[in-house]
């Protein structure tokens, strides 16, 4: 089994079948998740052929974009490593990041934990905070056409998970139900530092879009 090979035909794959996609779930998401995970697999000890195929698979076919359907994903994904000959046991734990991956509201649990699907966990949570999180954010937002914001309807941090699949609530509701939460559910070392400062830059954007939405100095 080639690895190099593989990722190479992997990155071909993602970019061909995320061509159209949103631009917060696209490619170029994608390259930046597996960047950050490139990043913090130097701090740990893990499968770096895991982490590299979890990171560039993760958001295949992300259930958003497929009527809430979670086994979209780690089919797609699957059907492609198989394609590639890759190893069965290797081929599960992708499957099993792809699953366990995403932050899903309420009081959900994964259901799988890996020493891989901790660094791409914090690498995909790393995209979705600070000045690139606040840009996904509302770029999503625009593309559900979600309000940006109304003080009437207040962020619910106690949803189920199907109730936060299904949310329609304002955009700056989303910081509260998220990703304001991420920086205290990291898993590395590496990714803590990194979130830190990224929540930080979040919390003086909300500040001074509370100010400015308030019309005071």
């Amino acid at each position: 089994m080639n690895q190099e090979s593989i990722i190479s035909k992997t990155i071909t794959f993602v970019k061909e079948t995320l061509k159209d996609a949103e631009g917060g779930h696209d490619w170029f998401h994608i390259e930046r998740v597996y960047k950050n995970a490139l990043l913090i697999s130097k701090t740990e000890k893990v499968d770096a052929f895991v982490v590299v195929l979890g990171a560039l698979l993760h958001d295949i076919a992300d259930s958003k974009f497929h009527d809430g359907d979670e086994t979209v994903g780690p089919k797609v994904a699957s059907d492609f490593l198989l394609e590639q000959n890759v190893d069965n046991s290797t081929i599960k734990h992708v499957v099993n990041i792809i699953e366990n991956i995403s932050f899903k509201g309420g009081n959900e649990e994964q259901n799988f934990t890996s020493p891989e699907l901790n660094v791409v966990q914090d690498a995909d949570r790393l995209d979705a905070i600070g000045a690139i999180g606040i840009a996904r954010c509302f770029n999503y937002g625009g593309f559900k056409n979600r309000a940006l914001y109304n003080p009437e309807i207040k962020p619910d941090l106690n949803m189920s998970k199907e109730a936060y699949k299904k949310s329609t609530a304002p955009t700056i509701n989303h910081f509260y139900e998220k990703l304001l939460l991420l920086k205290d559910r990291m898993n590395t070392k590496t990714g803590k530092l990194i979130a830190g400062e990224r929540h930080e830059f979040m919390l003086q954007f909300l500040n001074q879009f509370d100010k400015e939405w308030a019309g005071v100095l």
